[in-house]
């Protein structure tokens, strides 16, 4: 369960999170959302499926970890052992929030949340949120600009995804693996770009999808 609330200044001015990689901090996902903005750094570390959720109908392009739930293939006991880490697994344990801007009555100011329940936040290790006389600190910002860039990519991904559909480019697949104990395993209910049909697609397409 989460418990996101309102990020405080004379609330939370405690408060620090906890910034290693480790399972007892959630990171033991099987995947996590992605964004086309960081395909480049995720392609080569990563396997990218698309999935469609089951109440919106819509699909979301995702970054696989491992075949089974909780289990992430990339940890160990020293880290996250990848060149690059997913921006969902690095905004961790905030979101960004929208509200009525009391200085623009047509307008909504962005809001940092916190989940007060994710075990990365404590009062005694970690990073400060925020300075011991006021203000936000540096990783505070940096945070909050991590939650902004994410907030525009999911607007570019679903015009990227409606793309892929338009050009009915997604393909459902499943996948058998055989790991190095002898165990099976199958990947069932992704989607996966058609190659094929890429290349046969006309300049004017490739170009809607390169927008």
């Amino acid at each position: 369960m989460t418990n996101f609330v309102l990020l405080d200044p004379k609330e939370h001015a405690e408060l620090k999170v906890i910034t290693e990689r480790s399972a007892d901090y959630g990171d033991n996902v099987k995947y996590a959302m992605t964004f086309p903005f960081e395909f480049r750094n995720i392609q080569s570390c990563y396997p990218i499926f698309f999935q469609k959720d089951a109440d919106s109908g819509k699909f979301f392009p995702l970054a696989l970890f491992g075949f089974e739930n909780d289990e992430n293939l990339f940890l160990s006991d020293t880290g996250w052992n990848a060149s690059y880490i997913p921006i969902m697994i690095k905004r961790q344990p905030f979101l960004i929030g929208f509200q009525q801007d009391p200085e623009n009555s047509e307008g909504k100011k962005a809001v940092v949340s916190i989940d007060m329940d994710n075990p990365r936040v404590n009062e005694t290790e970690g990073e400060p949120l925020f300075m011991e006389h006021g203000g936000g600190s540096d990783f505070l910002q940096k945070t909050a600009g991590t939650l902004e860039l994410i907030h525009q990519a999911h607007q570019h991904s679903e015009q990227f995804v409606n793309a892929l559909i338009e050009h009915d480019l997604l393909e459902s697949f499943s996948l058998d693996i055989e790991l190095n104990d002898g165990s099976g395993n199958q990947l069932l209910g992704f989607y996966t770009i058609n190659e094929d049909s890429v290349q046969q697609l006309t300049a004017e397409a490739l170009g809607s999808l390169n927008d």
